[in-house]
């Protein structure tokens, strides 16, 4: 979805800051994610100004990032009592809605935005992913097209129309669309990247691979051209995802992350992590010291807060961490990459359960990460996480990379890693973690405990 962030009024001239002027600094920060000082400001403007609607609408969307979107919901329709006429807020109101997933009240936001600016494509192209998510395709594409009809430089809509028809099995419109968005904005990543997917879709690698050696030589540096065309290409191939890579994939829709899995693609690892982990843990009674490792925006922490008595979470993205504090459950999250955290000398024999939810998705090999696993957990304690099942394809090294940029594993291969690093495995069942591009993705969920005798327990479920 597209966020507005623009005041109603411009920053006024003057010797000291005004009420517009501190309005625009904030939200300057707020874009730089320094979201301390922008909070600070809109506290000023609105102890200054009870009821600015500005202050209201932008401490809604700051309070959004930082995971609290019930909060945000109530600051936007404060804004919008003030200020009902203003479309931007009925626009980034349908935002939140959908981010919730209620999405009757974002079509009714949405649809309000359109009316009150009729000729503003971001709103059409808004309503027309709306459309999409909740299966409209004859009104997705309608309000897709007029989006680019009234603004034809819409990269964003040209790369959703190109959704839109690769999930109806269109590739060549879709191909067309993606391209079409890369000549509108050849330095965004996203139209590379979803042209790359959609050569990969139809079965066309060597294309894709060439799209993201194309995108490689124009942005050298880029992580995420990197990682793609070693993904398509099969050349030099990291180990795991590199931090840069990670970072930026996960820090640029942050905001977006859980309505887009959620709501859009079935999401269901946390659930099937935290159900599989429970059905072995002693009745909850917030007693375990529990790691989330690769904690996201912290979709795991409420399933398995019940279970803790100190919950922590690492990961490597600032926007998610910041989405994972607005959960509340968490006592301390820290920005580092999972495996450094568990090797850290302070981490041994530190916990009682290490989880992992859809983030080995981003390792090759796994026996570094599961031996700091071992290391890191109390004898006896749990480890639990997914990957994606790469079948048949997987067995002869055990993982692979696929051309969307994260890796497979074999069970046999995830079985050998945990059990050469001092665990038992429990559970190795295989499910379906999401949808992607209309299919399922098939993953492992594994439950394993560390520094037990093989044997000397329950026996293993597995796959």
């Amino acid at each position: 979805m597209s966020e507005v962030l623009q005041p109603t009024a411009e920053p006024e001239a003057g010797s000291e800051l005004s009420i517009p002027e501190a309005i625009v600094y904030a939200t300057r920060l707020q874009r730089q994610r320094q979201l301390d000082g922008a909070e600070a400001l809109y506290g000023r403007v609105l102890e200054a100004v009870p009821g600015h609607p500005d202050a209201l609408h932008f401490l809604g969307l700051l309070r959004f990032q930082r995971g609290r979107p019930e909060e945000a919901v109530a600051l936007l329709l404060q804004a919008i009592a003030q200020a009902p006429d203003f479309a931007d807020f009925h626009g980034n109101l349908g935002n939140l809605y959908t981010a919730l997933g209620r999405l009757a009240e974002a079509e009714e936001s949405y649809r309000r935005a359109v009316a009150l600016d009729p000729q503003r494509a971001d709103f059409h192209n808004n309503l027309g992913v709306l459309y999409r998510v909740t299966g409209d395709q004859e009104r997705a594409e309608a309000e897709l097209q007029r989006a680019v009809e009234l603004d034809p430089g819409h990269f964003r809509a040209y790369n959703n129309l190109g959704m839109l028809y690769a999930a109806q099995d269109k590739q060549q419109q879709a191909v067309e669309h993606y391209c079409r968005s890369i000549t509108l904005m050849p330095e965004h990543p996203d139209g590379h990247k979803l042209l790359g997917l959609a050569y990969y879709t139809i079965g066309q690698i060597d294309e894709a691979a060439e799209v993201f050696r194309q995108w490689l030589v124009q942005q050298p540096d880029d992580p995420l051209a990197r990682h793609m065309y070693a993904a398509c290409s099969g050349r030099d191939v990291p180990t795991r995802a590199a931090d840069d890579y990670i970072v930026q994939t996960f820090d640029s829709f942050a905001e977006s992350f859980e309505e887009q899995l959620q709501t859009r693609l079935s999401y269901k690892a946390p659930e099937l992590v935290v159900g599989a982990l429970r059905r072995h843990l002693p009745p909850p009674a917030r007693q375990l010291q529990v790691l989330d490792a690769g904690c996201g925006t912290g979709l795991c922490g409420p399933l398995i807060s019940s279970h803790a008595a100190h919950l922590t979470g690492v990961d490597l993205s600032v926007g998610m961490l910041q989405r994972a504090e607005g959960k509340a459950c968490y006592d301390r999250l820290y920005r580092m990459e999972l495996t450094a955290f568990l090797n850290l000398p302070e981490q041994a024999g530190a916990w009682d359960v290490v989880l992992s939810a859809d983030t080995l998705c981003y390792f090759g090999p796994l026996d570094g990460v599961c031996a700091a696993a071992g290391r890191a957990l109390r004898a006896g304690g749990w480890l639990a996480f997914s990957v994606e099942d790469g079948g048949e394809r997987a067995l002869a090294a055990g993982h692979l990379i696929n051309p969307h940029g994260r890796y497979a594993h074999s069970a046999g291969y995830v079985r050998k890693c945990l059990e050469d690093a001092g665990f038992v495995v429990v559970e190795l069942q295989p499910a379906t973690l999401r949808t992607e591009g209309g299919r399922p993705v098939v993953g492992l969920i594994v439950v394993a405990q560390a520094g037990r005798a093989g044997g000397s327990g329950e026996k293993s479920r597995t796959s």
